[in-house]
Parts: C-alpha cells; sequence; structure tokens
C-alpha cells in the first residue's frame, strides 16, 4: 500500500535505526570527528592560495611560492586521505546496519503466523527485506552524518569568506534567493517522485514474484497477452516517476551552475571595480573566493539530495519496523508458558484432543464450528469431507500455524500454547498435498539441511518408500538439483520425497494431508505399504478424498462446513446411511463410470 507523504522528520524513527549502530558506535564516532575535521581543513587551500597570490607571487619570492605549494599538495592528500576514510567509515556502518536489521527482519519473518502471508503480498515482504532496508543504508551512508559534513563546510567556508572580506561575501551570496527557491523546488519534486518509485516498486516485486510463480496457469489459459498488460501498466507507474525525478535533477544541477556563474561574475565585477576606482589589487582575494564559491556549491549541489535520501530511508525504515513490531508472531524456539525443561524433551506420546475449536480466517465467517474429538496415542484417524469443509485447516491449527479463536487444543493432555514451537513441531511429520521442495540437490530437499541426519539414514528411508532406485538413476543420485520448486520432478516424485523427508524425522504423530491425491496408482501403491509401516505406534491423522486409502482407520471424522457431522468406524458409518455413506456412494460412482 502507498504511503502517506510525511513533511517533517520521524526522529523517534530516525533514533530507533541508529540502536542498531550501536555496536558499532567506534565508527560512528571516527564518522563525526572526520565530519568536523574536513569542516574545519576545507577553507585552508583557499586561504594558501589567497597567501600565495597577494604575498609571494606579487613579490616575486619564487622559494616560498614553492613551499607553499608543497603545502598545499600535502594538504590535498591529506584531505583526499581523510575523505576516503569518512566515505568508507560511513558506508561500512550502513551496511553493517543493514546486514543486522536484514538479519532481525528475515527471523521476524520466519516466526510470522500464515494469516500474515495469506494477507501480505510475498514481493511486498520481498521489497521490505531488500529494498527497503537498502534504503536504511542510505541514512549513514548518504544520510545524516554526511549532512552534517556538508552544513559543517558551508559554515566553515561562508565564515572563513566573511573573515576576508565580508562586502565581498555578501555581494557573493545576491544569487542565493534563487539558490534557496530552486533547492527548495528540487527537494520536494524529487521527494514526491521517490515515494511514487518506492511504491512502484513494491508493486512490480509482487506483481513479478506472483506472476512467475504462477506462470503455468497464465500459460495454460492463455492469459500472456492480459498479464503482460497488466505489467506494462505498472512498469510504466515506476518509469514516470523516475522520469518526474530525472526532469527535477536536469533543471536543478543547470540553475546551481547559473548561479554559481552569477556569484563568480559578482566577485569579478565588485574586484575589478575596487581595483579600477581604489587602485587596491586583490588578485588573491578574487582566486580565493572563486574556490571558496566552488567549494560552497559542491555540497549545496547534492545537500538537498541528501535531505530527501534521509527521509526516504526514514519512511523505508517506518515499513521494515512495522514487520519487526508484528504482533502476530510465534517465536520460534522460546517457550510461550511455564512448562518444564524436562516435559520438553524426548518424543510426545501423541494423545491428542480438540475441545468446542473454533476458527476463522477472516473476522466474520468461521471455517471451523465447536469442533471436539479425542485421538489416543497410536490411533489412526481419517478427516474426510466435501472441499472448504475445514479439514486442512484443523491440522494447521494442531501445528500452531495459525490461533484459534474459542476452544482449546490438547497434546499429552497439555495444551499445545505451553509447548515450545519447534519442539512441539518437531513431533509432529506433515506430509502436504501442494509439496514444495527448495532448490537445491534431493539430499538437501529430504533433510532441509540439518546436519543430525545422515546420508545412511536418508538412504535407509528412501528405500522404504521405494525411492532409493529412483533417485540412483538421477543425474548425480541424491546430489541430483531438482531446481526451483521441485520444477525436474513429477508430482508424485515429489510427494514421495516429502514422505522421506517426514520419516527421517520420525515424529510422533503424523500428518497425511491428501498425500496420496497427486501420484497414480503405482505410486500409491508403493507408499501405501510403507505408510503402514510408518503409521504403526504413532498417532496418524490422514486427511484424503479416496476413501479407500482410509478403510483400515480406527476412526473417521466426517466435517461439512466445518462441523463435524459424524464420527465412527467405515464400517459403522457405512451402515448410517448419512454424509460419509452418500461420499462413499458418489466415489464408487464416479469409479464405475470411469471403469
Amino acid at each position: 500500500m502507498p504511503i502517506a507523504k510525511k513533511t517533517f522528520f520521524d526522529f523517534a524513527l530516525l533514533r530507533r535505526v541508529f540502536r542498531y549502530a550501536a555496536p558499532y558506535k567506534n565508527k560512528f564516532y571516527l564518522s563525526v570527528a572526520l565530519a568536523i575535521i574536513l569542516a574545519v581543513i576545507t577553507p585552508v587551500r583557499p586561504l594558501l592560495i589567497q597567501l600565495t597570490v597577494d604575498k609571494y607571487i606579487v613579490n616575486s619570492l619564487a622559494d616560498m611560492v614553492v613551499l607553499v605549494t608543497m603545502i598545499q599538495v600535502g594538504m590535498l592528500l591529506v584531505e583526499t586521505a581523510l575523505r576516503f576514510l569518512f566515505s568508507f567509515a560511513t558506508n561500512w556502518l550502513g551496511q553493517s546496519v543493514v546486514r543486522d536489521l536484514r538479519v532481525s527482519v528475515y527471523k521476524k519473518i520466519l516466526g510470522l503466523n500464515l494469516s500474515q502471508f495469506d494477507r501480505t503480498p510475498i514481493g511486498t515482504l520481498t521489497t521490505r527485506t531488500i529494498n527497503d532496508i537498502e534504503s536504511i543504508n542510505e541514512i549513514f551512508a548518504e544520510g545524516l552524518v554526511p549532512i552534517i559534513a556538508d552544513l559543517l563546510s558551508i559554515v566553515c567556508v561562508l565564515t572563513y569568506m566573511f573573515w576576508v572580506d565580508w562586502q565581498l561575501t555578501l555581494i557573493a551570496l545576491i544569487p542565493f534567493p534563487v539558490m534557496i527557491l530552486a533547492t527548495y523546488y528540487f527537494k520536494e519534486s524529487i521527494s514526491r517522485s521517490f515515494f511514487k518509485v518506492r511504491n512502484a516498486v513494491a508493486q512490480l516485486n509482487a506483481f513479478v514474484q506472483e506472476h512467475l510463480t504462477g506462470m503455468p496457469v497464465v500459460q495454460a489459459f492463455s492469459a500472456e497477452k492480459a498479464e503482460f498488460e497488466k505489467f506494462r501498466a505498472i512498469n510504466r507507474e515506476h518509469r514516470n516517476a523516475n522520469i518526474k525525478a530525472i526532469f527535477a535533477y536536469s533543471v536543478f544541477f543547470p540553475v546551481v551552475e547559473i548561479v554559481l556563474a552569477l556569484s563568480i561574475g559578482l566577485v569579478v565585477w565588485w574586484t575589478a571595480r575596487e581595483a579600477l576606482e581604489l587602485q587596491q589589487s586583490q588578485q588573491g582575494v578574487v582566486v580565493s573566493f572563486i574556490l571558496c564559491l566552488n567549494l560552497l556549491f559542491r555540497p549545496l549541489r547534492v545537500l538537498a539530495d541528501k535531505f530527501n535520501v534521509l527521509q526516504m530511508g526514514i519512511i523505508a525504515s517506518e515499513r521494515v519496523f512495522k514487520v519487526l513490531d508484528n504482533d502476530d508472531f510465534t517465536p520460534l524456539t522460546s517457550s510461550n508458558g511455564n512448562k518444564p525443561l524436562h516435559q520438553t524433551s524426548g518424543r510426545l506420546k501423541g494423545k491428542v484432543e480438540f475441545q468446542d475449536v473454533s476458527f476463522a480466517y477472516s473476522d466474520t465467517d468461521d471455517v471451523l464450528k465447536n469442533i471436539s474429538f479425542n485421538i489416543a496415542p497410536g490411533e489412526t484417524v481419517a478427516i474426510v469431507g466435501h472441499t472448504g469443509s475445514g479439514k486442512t485447516t484443523i491440522i494447521s491449527l494442531l501445528n500452531r500455524l495459525y490461533h484459534i479463536r474459542k476452544g482449546a487444543i490438547r497434546v499429552d493432555d497439555t495444551d499445545i500454547k505451553e509447548y515450545d514451537l519447534e519442539y512441539l513441531r518437531k513431533n509432529i511429520g506433515v506430509v502436504l498435498q501442494d509439496v514444495f521442495l527448495f532448490s537445491g540437490s534431493v539430499m538437501d530437499n529430504i533433510t532441509l539441511r540439518n546436519p543430525e541426519i545422515t546420508k545412511e539414514r536418508v538412504i535407509e528411508a528412501a528405500k522404504l518408500i521405494g525411492m532409493h532406485d529412483f533417485i540412483l538413476r538421477l543425474p548425480g543420485g541424491y546430489d541430483y538439483n531438482v531446481m526451483e520448486r521441485g520444477i525436474t520432478l513429477s508430482l508424485g516424485q515429489r510427494q514421495l520425497l516429502s514422505f522421506i523427508r517426514a520419516l527421517l524425522y520420525d515424529p510422533s504423530i503424523l500428518i497425511l494431508d491428501e498425500a496420496t491425491s497427486s501420484v497414480d496408482t503405482e505410486s500409491e501403491l508403493l507408499i501405501q505399504h510403507a505408510i503402514d509401516t510408518l503409521i504403526r505406534d504413532r498417532t496418524a491423522i490422514v486427511i484424503a478424498h479416496r476413501l479407500s486409502t482410509i478403510r483400515k482407520a480406527d476412526k473417521i471424522i466426517v466435517l461439512d462446513k466445518g462441523e463435524i457431522k459424524e464420527m465412527g468406524t467405515h464400517s459403522e458409518l457405512l451402515t448410517k446411511g448419512g454424509f460419509y455413506s452418500q461420499l462413499h456412494e458418489m466415489q464408487f460412482e464416479k469409479h464405475s463410470v470411469r471403469g
């Protein structure tokens, strides 16, 4: 969403940003010290030039001219070294803060509850983590400290000019109102353009991220032209915002040059008039003032730009801190209750209880309504129902991916809120219908880069699932790169890899969410034996459309529109002739027709 334009700096945000610089305060103090030193020595060269022209060149003191020239060269080298050190220190400080801040933001994003990802485009979070945090770097590299350095430099140069000749200084500053007016309009124009550019960048990131992920759908429905036109519209807005900024720069910098030329012209006119009327030679003053005006206008050219950069850095920090301050967050490893540590070690027994649980993704419509059921340790329970009945929501709540609105969920007679989140999820294995594989090797995707899982254990689990021979046939075997989202593997193959992943973590509670819906009959038969072996001696929750896969379940829960309609074994529910019986008959008729 576009951020409302602010006319003043938010110093509270600025202070908060600078807290991240606390570990690097030595570099910050060094930057400030260098800014002061550079400002103080800035007028020294004009002074030396004036001295050289007025005293040594006029009086033909060649030795002194050489000496002062060598001093000026030395001063120039020192100033260059100090400016390099200043630039390096401020940029180093900025990059260090950016690194720490980006780590904090990404850690926060990892702990955000899934409801945040339901409401926030992934591309927007990408912008916050990369583009906006990079803008915060500019607060240090091109923002506050450099602005202080430029202002100090301007003050020192003006002080020197007034000390040498206050009347000439006032004459030279006559065009400055034009400069101030141009700077103000430039700052406002650039600020508006920057806001539009930032918003356009966020929209571009969100659009491209979403459509690259959904490219198969776009191409399958021949929607390339329509989506391309949407992209062009967003990209056009981004271009127009940049063009407005370019136009402001194109006008401002020539105005600065004109004002500088006018100031130099006035200095030459005034000193020439004095030389002609008063017979006073001021060659050194003229040369010195021309150099001073260049030193004065050099920071003025970029000062307005730096103020905008600082303001945009503060706006970016506001966006980033909104992510960091998001309270819809569950810490990864910290316990939310007072459960003793020894009770959160080892394996859970696997007893599950839902008591009057209600949940809504929005504030209006409940997806689950007063759901209550018990699962004994080692019991296999199947959950069935039409699409949208709330089956997947139940397992999401058990994993604490969302917070329930009403009721309680207990595992081993303890509310899941009291468990350490990492411990709870390690005891719950999940095989989802939509399997997500990361770019990397087969081994990495199975182990999720857990160093505690050895290759021998992976091979053993793969053999149990019946995938070992297939993996060995891949180029590189277990080192084969599955590419982004596992695009080089079929749906069934990705499903089987995720099954190995769940098996390796040896969970107390196993959740199979449509685990066989994406595999063909041969693959389904291949893993059915592995499923039977895996769910033995552990609690299993099976969600399936294919009722043939859940006949052996100890209990079947039938959901409809978020409510439990029936509960019992396969044979009991068929005898009742209710919801489950109707679902069974519908699937039987479909298979008969297909046959």
